[in-house]
C-alpha cells in the first residue's frame, strides 16, 4: 500500500535567492527529488513539494538550509547540496548553515575557510579544545589545510608566537643524495604541500616575512630532534610515514603554551621494509589520555572534486574484500 502524499508550498523571498537554491537548470531541485523521493515544482520564487509527509519535511529542511547558506555565502556548490541532503536524511540537528557560520580564517584572496562537514567541524573543535589532536583520514578531507588555517588563526590571535610545520621525508637517506642543491633544496619537494597551504592563506609576501623572522618554520621531521618547542603551534603532516620512535620523538618536543596537530592517512603508508607506522601504533598507546583527541575523518568528509570521494570509496570497497593476488588471476580490466 503506497504512503499517502501531501503537497506543501514553499516560498523564497525573491527570484535571485530562488535561482541560487534551485541551481543551474534546476539541478539542485532535481537532486532533492531523486534523493528524497519528492516532486518539486518551481515557478519563480514559489515552489511546490509533493510526496510522503516525512520526505516533504526533509525536503523543506534542505531548502531552508540551502537558502540560509546562500544568504550567508552568496553561492552554493554541488557538494553543499549533497551534504545538506545527507544531514537532513540523518535527522541530525546540525545544518550546513550552522557549519558555514564557523569561519576559521580568511585567505589572502578573501576566501573564508570554514568546516564543510560534521567530521571537519569535530576536527576543528578538537583542535580548539585539546593540546594534541590526531586527524586521521583519507585524501581530500582537509586534514592539513584546516590544521594550517587553525595554526594561522592562533598566530594572529597571539595564542602562540610561532608556527612549526614538519613532515617526515621518507627517502631522507641515500636517495636524497642524488638530488641537486643543499639539504633544504633536497627536502623541499616533501614540504611543498605545507608551503601551498601557507601561501594560500597568508599570501606569498606575508609568508616570506614570517619565514624570514622565524615566526614560521617549515622543516623535515629530523630537524625536531633534541628541541623543546614552547609557545608554538606545531603540525606534523603525513604522520603515517613516521616510525614509532619518530612519533615518540615528535610528541615529546611539546613545550609550555604549545599545541600540536598530527595528520595522516593510514591507507598511504610509504615506510620501507614493511615497518609499522608510528601513527598506527600511537592510537593504542595514547588512547584515553586527557588533552589528547583522535578524530577520524571518512570519505563523507572529502571536499575535493567529487571524483576524489568516489575514488576513496572504491578503494575502501576493494580493501574490505582484501587485496587481490595478481599473479595467477585473470584480470577484470578490459584490454
Amino acid at each position: 500500500m503506497s504512503q499517502q502524499k501531501v503537497q506543501q508550498a514553499y516560498v523564497l523571498e525573491n527570484n535571485q535567492l530562488a535561482a541560487l537554491v534551485s541551481g543551474q537548470k534546476d539541478g539542485n531541485l532535481r537532486l532533492i527529488e531523486k534523493s528524497l523521493g519528492v516532486v518539486v515544482i518551481g515557478r519563480g520564487n514559489e515552489l511546490s513539494l509533493i510526496g510522503p509527509p516525512d520526505a516533504v519535511k526533509k525536503a523543506v529542511r534542505v531548502l531552508d538550509d540551502l537558502a540560509d547558506t546562500s544568504r550567508l555565502s552568496g553561492h552554493l556548490t554541488s557538494k553543499d547540496v549533497h551534504y545538506a541532503i545527507e544531514l537532513a536524511k540523518a535527522s541530525d540537528s546540525v545544518t550546513l548553515y550552522q557549519l558555514s557560520q564557523d569561519v576559521i580564517q580568511v585567505t589572502a584572496r578573501g576566501y573564508q575557510i570554514r568546516p564543510k562537514t560534521l567530521g571537519q567541524k569535530k576536527y576543528v573543535d578538537a583542535i580548539r579544545n585539546n593540546e594534541i589532536v590526531f586527524g586521521i583520514g583519507p585524501a581530500g578531507t582537509g586534514k592539513t589545510y584546516l590544521a594550517v588555517a587553525m595554526a594561522v588563526a592562533a598566530l594572529r590571535s597571539k595564542s602562540v608566537s610561532r608556527l612549526i610545520l614538519v613532515r617526515p621525508a621518507v627517502e631522507a637517506g641515500e636517495h636524497l643524495g642524488f638530488l641537486p642543491g643543499d639539504l633544504l633544496n633536497k627536502v623541499d619537494p616533501y614540504l611543498r604541500p605545507l608551503y601551498d597551504a601557507l601561501f594560500d592563506i597568508l599570501g606569498p609576501e606575508l609568508y616570506e616575512k614570517y619565514r624570514e623572522n622565524n615566526t614560521i618554520e617549515v622543516a623535515p621531521l629530523a630537524y625536531m630532534r633534541g628541541r623543546t618547542l614552547d609557545d608554538a603551534f606545531i603540525i606534523l603532516d603525513e604522520a603515517q610515514n613516521t616510525t614509532s620512535e619518530q612519533m615518540k620523538m615528535f610528541l615529546t618536543r611539546l613545550g609550555f603554551g604549545s599545541k600540536a596537530v598530527v595528520t595522516g592517512d593510514l591507507t598511504q603508508v610509504d615506510l620501507p621494509n614493511r615497518q609499522y607506522s608510528g601513527l598506527y601504533i600511537v592510537q593504542d598507546i595514547l588512547v584515553g589520555i586527557e588533552g589528547i583527541e583522535f578524530v577520524y575523518l571518512t570519505n563523507k568528509d572529502v571536499v575535493r572534486n567529487e571524483l576524489v570521494q568516489r575514488i576513496v570509496e572504491a578503494y575502501e570497497r576493494y580493501e574490505t574484500v582484501g587485496k587481490r593476488v595478481r599473479s595467477g588471476r585473470k584480470s577484470t580490466r578490459k584490454e
